[in-house]
């Protein structure tokens, strides 16, 4: 990545996203000038995603779906399993990231890039797995976002989540307890830039999915060298539909 470009990206991230407009349009405002760029500078910062992906088990022929896909790019760490997908839908409202995803994806008809909510977005067909990579925490209203994914799934599909986030001040026995420092400083020091990790999102999730599994890491952050940012790989399989 060049220094021009990342000091592009840097310039978005110090602007922050835009306070008035839709979603979709604070979203376009934000990412927008970045968009070419998007990837290289996240790499850094998004970590997790080839790990959570790696645990999905797609069996053959299967429909995939990701909400809040951006760029595409995590679909490259399906690796070679991706030739042997049914259907893949990327889901995203934000039209620049949406751009690189069809470029990236323009060799590879099983792919279809949309532009759509992912609280709302509902496909023809049932998935097999659906995941969010770092979007929750970018979804306002992301318990609707959780109840659609789940809704879109077939019974016993799985859902993955990757993303940011800070513990509850008492967590469930054997969960991570973060402290008051770190439950206070991400928060404050992601919402600039529209992003918002949660102590509410994994509570919800593991309500919602008995049968998961849950990894609880921190990483580095560009820029930031003392500290590490807490994140979350969650794995959670829907209920078959002769559960009781």
């Amino acid at each position: 990545m060049s220094l021009a470009a990342e000091a592009k990206v840097l310039w978005s991230l110090l602007r922050g996203q835009p306070k008035h407009g839709s979603h979709a349009e604070r979203l376009e405002g934000f990412y927008g000038p970045q968009a070419a760029h998007y990837d290289a500078f996240r790499e850094r910062l998004l970590h997790g995603r080839a790990e959570m992906i790696n645990l999905l088990d797609p069996p053959p022929g299967a429909h995939v779906i990701e909400l809040g896909a951006g760029t595409g790019r995590n679909l490259l760490f399906f690796g070679e399993r991706l030739a042997g997908f049914g259907r893949v839908e990327l889901v995203d409202l934000c039209r620049p990231l949406l751009v690189e995803a069809r470029r990236r994806t323009a060799a590879m008809p099983q792919v279809q890039v949309i532009e759509a909510d992912a609280c709302t977005y509902r496909p023809e067909q049932p998935a097999d797995i659906v995941y969010f990579s770092y979007a929750l925490t970018m979804i306002p209203d992301w318990r609707g976002a959780i109840d659609n994914a789940l809704a879109m799934l077939k019974p016993s599909g799985l859902l993955g989540v990757v993303d940011f986030y800070v513990s509850e001040p008492r967590p469930s026995a054997g969960l991570v307890r973060h402290d008051a420092i770190t439950r206070a400083f991400w928060p404050r020091w992601f919402a600039h830039d529209g992003v918002h990790p949660s102590a509410e999102h994994l509570p919800l999730l593991r309500q919602r999915m008995p049968d998961q599994r849950l990894i609880e890491q921190r990483a580095p952050v560009p820029y930031l060298p003392l500290l590490r940012v807490p994140y979350y790989i969650f794995l959670g399989r829907k209920e078959p539909t002769n559960a009781t």
